[in-house]
């Protein structure tokens, strides 16, 4: 009886690892997809699954930008005011202080004039709390605004919002341009602020790592959701109006989250929970790769599993059933577990899904469930970085130009085997090219990052 239990629970495995399973050659496809619907989305306005957003910002910061700067970080339920002093390249970031607000529940669906009235009578104490000021040198104050909801951008330092998300429903904002209501409610606090430009966290991220590194050209996000920005040339951007800035380069915010293609390894697993999900058939990259989702796959193998067998038990007496139990630092910790006999597993088994009494190999057995949901994640993750750069040419061998991919996120930042994972498949995908390729962490893109792009299309600028 018991060889029969676990025939049927190493049936589930290995049909998993196998409908998983990520090939470089199934790797080059979705790559070669990425690209393709990257080329797409720069042709036309909803030409492509991914909404390849022209970001406005044509400057990235270099380190060079001297100055006092602040940024606002609105993507939730709280907000960050942040402030930022540069002192150019020696010297970098010299000071750096934020002040974390939440917004009151009511005003989440409130009026946009008492909330983005709330927002600037905070920014408006901050500023008041610094007393006078003389890095401002007599200019005015500028700010980066990371606004983290979906807008239609029209310039680096305009945008109407779409739709919100999350828990907000702020009616009489829809279709507004959400700089210009910032702008007017600072201006009624007596805030002399500019907003310099709007950007999103992944944008933030590029630039938080070009301030950084100058050769870095792609920014990801790979924490809660995932997404992608980076540095496209101009004149290779079809749909965008207008003359072309200056510097000839454009950043592009891909939106990869909701790229899908036929090349994508997906799983009965994967269906049922996009089918029962708030957005079906939408993001599905996403769904496959970041950190909200890893937890619930394996949550979903695991009661199959269960109902194939009775190795965790009657099923009704534990949590299994239960959506979003298994988070990913759950999973991060089971898969890192090196204690002898699995102690961490059987703890998180028994404190998240009142699973008890598990043998060993019943808890190795869930390990490689978590290694195989992962490697999944990880190596698409590094399809799609590859797919970017043989968008903007840097994945041709030959080309000994550095590139720099500047990632934030916390599956990336604390999950170790995820991060292995990812950077020994960009090296398996780009061959001989991976030797001028760096990945580094590279964190709040949404403050610092906000606060260097203000730098960086300051109306001071040189």
């Amino acid at each position: 009886m018991v060889v029969a239990v676990e025939a049927a629970a190493e049936q589930v495995v290995a049909q998993l690892r196998e409908d998983c399973a990520t090939l470089a050659a199934r790797l080059d496809g979705v790559a070669a997809a990425m690209e393709e619907e990257m080329r797409a989305g720069l042709r036309e306005e909803g030409g492509s699954k991914i909404k390849m957003i022209v970001s406005y910002v044509d400057n990235l910061p270099n380190g060079s930008e001297e100055g006092l700067f602040y940024a606002l970080d609105l993507g939730g339920t709280n907000f960050r005011v942040l402030r930022v002093q540069l002192a150019g390249k020696d010297k970098r970031v010299v000071k750096r202080d934020s002040r974390e607000v939440s917004i009151p529940p009511h005003l989440m669906s409130g009026s946009a004039a008492e909330l983005f009235g709330f927002i600037a009578s905070a920014v408006a104490k901050y500023v008041a709390d610094e007393g006078v000021n003389r890095a401002l040198g007599g200019k005015q104050r500028e700010l980066g605004f990371t606004f983290s909801f979906p807008v239609r951008q029209t310039s680096i330092a305009s945008g109407t919002l779409i739709k919100w998300t999350k828990a907000f429903a702020v009616d009489d904002a829809v279709g507004e341009d959400v700089v210009a209501e910032l702008q007017m409610a600072m201006e009624k606090e007596g805030v002399d602020m500019r907003v310099a430009a709007l950007i999103n966290d992944t944008v933030g991220t590029l630039a938080a790592g070009s301030y950084n590194d100058e050769d870095t050209v792609i920014g990801v996000i790979l924490g809660t959701g995932s997404n992608a920005a980076y540095v496209e040339k101009a004149s290779d951007i079809p749909k965008l109006e207008g003359e072309l800035p200056k510097s000839g380069k454009m950043v592009i915010n891909t939106e990869w989250g909701n790229f899908s293609s036929s090349c994508l390894p997906i799983t009965e697993y994967d269906q049922a929970l996009d089918e029962e999900s708030l957005n079906p058939s939408e993001q599905i990259f996403e769904k496959l790769i970041s950190g909200l989702y890893l937890g619930e796959i394996v949550r979903r193998v695991l009661l199959k599993i269960a109902t194939q067998c009775s190795i965790f038990g009657d099923v009704s007496r534990t949590k299994l059933t239960t959506h979003f139990n298994l988070r990913t630092p759950d999973i991060s910790a089971m898969h890192h577990d090196e204690t002898p006999d699995l102690r961490i597993v059987a703890e998180k088994l028994s404190g998240h899904l009142k699973i008890t009494n598990t043998t060993l190999e019943t808890r190795k057995m869930v390990v490689e469930i978590c290694d195989i949901v992962t490697r999944r994640s990880a190596r698409l993750a590094a399809a799609g970085i590859v797919g970017i750069m043989r968008k903007i040419g840097r994945a041709t061998p030959g080309d000994n130009r550095r590139t720099v991919i500047a990632i934030d996120g916390g599956l990336f930042e604390h999950y170790a085997k995820f991060r292995q994972c990812l950077e020994s498949t960009l090296a398996e995908l780009l061959g001989e090219v991976s030797k001028s390729v760096s990945v580094k962490l590279t964190k709040d893109g949404s403050g610092l990052g906000a606060a260097l792009i203000a730098a960086a299309h300051s109306q001071y600028a040189k």
